[in-house]
């Protein structure tokens, strides 16, 4: 057997991965659950809704001062048009995230299953919490929102299985 290189002395066969490249406690699953995935969704959520809203508030600061000139006090204006609807959007999508996160580790621990009932019950419930100032027909609304917008995840999450069931069923 020859070296990898001349100036490695090292044997390739130290090299092969044949084993799962992670050490997992005994009894741990291989994916994340729930609650791992939380700490990811809701700091997505803020950080997309820092994003999206920091854009808004750049097509606001410069829709608003469009009749100023080029100076520092339009570009404060801006800057500030910036910083607030970054700062609200973080804010509100963060605050849906934690709900939904929140939720739906309730639900899992809850009914010991992990599928995507938990998902859209989770969704639902967010939609209803979220807008519950709202009165009973805002807290309708919100889970129907809820509801509509986890079942079309789950519905795209699960398309390859469905069309795999549907194929089986037409032989």
């Amino acid at each position: 057997m020859s070296p990898l290189s001349p100036y490695l002395n090292l044997d390739p066969k130290y090299l092969v991965q044949d084993t799962d490249e992670f050490i997992l406690p005994t009894g741990a699953n291989k994916t994340r659950g729930r609650f791992e995935l939380a700490f990811f969704t809701i700091g997505g959520c803020c950080m997309t809704g820092a994003a999206f809203g920091a854009l808004n508030g750049l097509r606001l600061g410069l829709k608003e001062t469009q009749n100023m000139a080029w100076s520092k006090p339009r570009n404060v204006q801006i800057l500030n048009m910036v910083t607030r609807q970054g700062a609200l959007w973080a804010n509100t999508l963060g605050s849906l995230a934690l709900l939904y996160s929140a939720f739906g580790v309730i639900i899992e621990k809850t009914r010991g299953a992990e599928d995507d009932l938990n998902t859209i019950a989770a969704g639902t419930l967010t939609g209803m919490l979220y807008k519950s100032t709202g009165g009973v027909r805002g807290i309708a609304r919100g889970g129907i929102a809820g509801l509509t917008l986890t079942g079309l995840y789950a519905l795209y999450n699960n398309w390859e299985h469905m069309k795999g069931s549907l194929a089986r069923q037409s032989l």
